[in-house]
């Protein structure tokens, strides 16, 4: 095939499946596509049946590549949310339904968890608190309420699934095991203990690999351009969205603004274990990075499924609506007229000091003031141990929001704002990259054009 040689990067996120096709030789987006993420809802959360959420990272791969140039597809990387797993049987089959990152099921068996390896004892091994949200958490309940289950012979992150689906090895990446709760951390392998607490078999887990590293070729059953591409698991897509953005520096801070809001700042390893404790204390994990070599100091929010709550009590659905909203937003003074958000990310939220003149603005101004207020806490928690960050960099859907920017700005300083249009498939086109040989490293990756200057929402 002629033409320049291409690169695939997908990313399966809570809200969309995207893809997008990058021009291996300065690493530039050509080709964009995406698919609504197949969520069946259940009262606790959401689940989807695992060949569904195949068919639809397919699809949103198909649409950006029959808006790309002609070239050969030299590599093809997958990153996903995390938690979220399939469960195989013998034959690669899907036996049970993958259980939503965000849904609630598993609290009893998180309790049971705290209770029989130890709330303070398991974090300082995972990095991790003791939490419902870990796959390990997910899995259990499945043991307990779908007795096929029994019958599973291996667990593979969304990314490893869709790796999987378009051919690839069955591998687990490091940056997507270190959410499961069965990775020791310090030792880079898997918790042989939390295994067997799980009643997983001995085998269940796959071996690990680092992001970017090769897993095989797709085959010719799924999309025949990508027949012959070398496969890679591009992690955890907050991670891999640091890659595509360009935040891979010493001292770069990363805001993910998606669905779920990630702050993150790549550290040297070891983690002191006092200092693991006292992050997780302050809810901000300790993990594997996708950058080789380095660990994650990461805190997270529910900031976009917190802000869309407040988009639909206003009644705002559809864009002329939001940009309007906007530009009421940024002429509300920083404090929101006294008007505050408690509660956030709390199943019930709370509007406080509503005077005698509130507004649709003052409330958006409010929430965005309150979202913006939790990543200035994560942020001040991660530098705490970090050191203070050289740069902050922030990509994602959320960022995209003119009225979010202004405020962050407000609040957590200045920041750069790559141009890329999906930051977390175009980080797995690069690593995809990495693995096919046609960069010796991070290091060598091109880097993202820079933001435009912005104008005035007013």
């Amino acid at each position: 095939m002629s033409g320049e040689e291409l690169l695939v990067g997908i990313d399966v996120g809570t809200t969309l499946c995207k893809a997008a096709v990058v021009r291996a030789a300065d690493g530039t987006e050509v080709a964009h596509g995406a698919t609504r993420t197949p969520w069946t809802v259940v009262p606790t959360g959401a689940e989807l049946a695992p060949e569904r959420l195949l068919e639809a990272a397919l699809a949103a791969t198909a649409t950006a590549l029959e808006h790309a140039p002609g070239g050969p597809v030299a590599g093809v990387g997958v990153t996903s949310m995390a938690e979220t797993g399939v469960l195989l049987d013998g034959r690669g089959r899907p036996l049970a339904p993958a259980i939503a990152w965000h849904d609630a099921r598993g609290e009893a068996e998180a309790a049971r968890l705290a209770a029989d390896l130890g709330a303070e004892r398991f974090p300082a091994r995972t990095g991790l608190p003791v939490r419902p949200l870990w796959s390990i958490a997910k899995y259990a309940w499945l043991r307990a309420h779908h007795p096929e289950v029994a019958a599973a012979v291996r667990w593979l992150a969304v990314a490893e699934w869709v790796v999987n689906g378009l051919g690839g090895e069955q591998v687990a990446e490091l940056s997507l095991a270190s959410r499961t709760g069965l990775l020791d951390l310090e030792r880079r392998a898997w918790w042989e203990e939390a295994r067997a607490w799980a009643e997983a078999p001995p085998g269940l887990l796959a071996d690990l690999v680092q992001a970017g590293s090769p897993a095989g070729r797709a085959g010719r059953g799924q999309l025949s351009r990508l027949a012959g591409a070398t496969l890679t698991v591009a992690g955890h897509d907050h991670l891999s969205a640091s890659v595509g953005a360009g935040a891979t520096r010493p001292g770069d801070l990363f805001d993910s603004c998606g669905t779920a809001e990630a702050l993150i700042r790549a550290v040297q390893p070891p983690v002191a274990a006092d200092d693991v404790r006292r992050l997780v204390a302050a809810h901000i994990t300790v993990g594997w990075h996708v950058l080789p070599g380095r660990q994650a100091l990461l805190g997270s929010s529910r900031a976009g499924l917190a802000l869309q709550r407040f988009l639909d009590l206003l009644g705002v659905g559809d864009d002329q609506a939001r940009d309007e909203l906007d530009r009421a937003a940024a002429d509300v003074p920083p404090g929101s007229g006294g008007l505050a958000v408690r509660d956030m990310f709390g199943d019930r939220v709370a509007l406080e000091g509503i005077g005698a003149d509130p507004s649709p603005a003052l409330v958006w101004r409010a929430a965005l003031e309150a979202v913006a207020g939790r990543a200035a806490e994560l942020r001040a928690h991660i530098e705490s141990v970090a050191g203070p960050s050289r740069r902050l960099v922030l990509a994602g859907g959320w960022a995209k929001n003119p009225a979010a920017r202004s405020v962050k700005r407000a609040l957590l300083g200045p920041f750069d704002w790559p141009q890329v249009t999906q930051a977390g498939a175009r980080g797995a086109a690069l690593l995809a990259g990495v693995a096919a040989g046609r960069y010796g490293g991070i290091d060598e990756l091109p880097g993202p054009a820079p933001a435009a200057p912005e104008r005035s929402l007013r």
